[in-house]
């Protein structure tokens, strides 16, 4: 699929088959974020890989967008290898967002639908998930098959004139 095709196609899925993904695509779409530029090549990104039972009814304690997928990603940074930018803030919110897009085009190349879930409970997350303190979560990323009645947003081909973006 060419990448301009891609990135008009591609859209949040709120409707996943409980159907598995294979371990060959989960490796693609995980390579996809570790590769993903960085903030002076710090790499702060952190994934989580949640499949079981168990594992799935915990992202449902912290949210409620988890949309029946089978597979979620917890992204996350590492506050301890993370730079900060000019004014002292750290950016690894930046370099896990970047991760986080790789991975959703990745995913849609290879079929799987995503959704990108920042609808989220932090602090229960930060508990259920035991996260040292280094460790900040950024989002969920619900990973499957759309179901057959999955659809695009309303909003989604709704989009202003690129003369609306230019200043």
């Amino acid at each position: 699929m060419s990448f301009e095709k891609l990135i008009h196609e591609r859209y949040s899925v709120r409707k996943f088959k409980s159907d598995s993904i294979s371990q060959e695509k989960i490796d693609k779409i995980l390579q996809a974020g570790r590769i993903a530029p960085t903030a002076r090549n710090s790499q702060s990104q952190r994934f989580k890989v949640l499949t079981t039972a168990e594992e799935l009814a915990m992202v449902d304690a912290c949210t409620p967008c988890r949309f029946n997928a089978p597979l979620v990603l917890l992204i996350c940074y590492d506050s301890n290898v993370c730079p900060k930018d000019t004014e002292g803030n750290q950016i690894g919110e930046m370099d896990a967002t970047i991760a986080i897009t790789q991975m959703m085009l990745q995913a849609w190349d290879l079929g799987v639908g995503s959704c990108w879930v920042r609808h989220m409970d932090f602090p229960k997350t930060r508990e259920v998930f035991n996260l040292p303190d280094n460790m900040v979560p950024i989002s969920f990323l619900p990973l499957g098959y759309a179901t057959d009645e999955c659809k695009t947003s309303a909003n989604h081909g709704r989009r202003m004139p690129i003369q609306e973006f230019l200043f």
